[in-house]
């Protein structure tokens, strides 16, 4: 029972030191992920990279061809607020996306 509440009580310090990192640097890099799915043709994930990014044939199909193999691929790097807005924009496209501090 004592362990439960250190494990409890120790969880807003760990949540607030993470807030207080972002508010110090600023300029700290986030990183949009996409991963595979078993719904979306090849050759859609491919045009939704061309269209939400501008990327030329080639990169569009390696970022592809990374989540199709990997399992993954790191799509897009900004700001928090960059990677959430291009997180936003590839769900409403129908890829499964997440995003993390790089």
């Amino acid at each position: 029972m004592t362990a439960r509440r250190a494990t409890a009580s120790a969880l807003p310090d760990q949540l607030q030191q993470q807030e207080t990192d972002e508010v110090r640097d600023p300029q700290k890099q986030w990183v949009t992920i996409v991963w595979n799915d078993p719904v979306n043709l090849m050759s859609y994930v491919t045009y939704v990279f061309k269209k939400l990014f501008g990327y030329d044939d080639q990169k569009a199909t390696k970022l592809m061809l990374d989540v199709h193999h990997e399992g993954k691929a790191v799509v897009s790097t900004g700001s928090k607020e960059q990677v959430e807005h291009d997180t936003a924009r590839l769900h409403a496209m129908g890829l499964w996306a997440t995003f993390q501090p790089a």
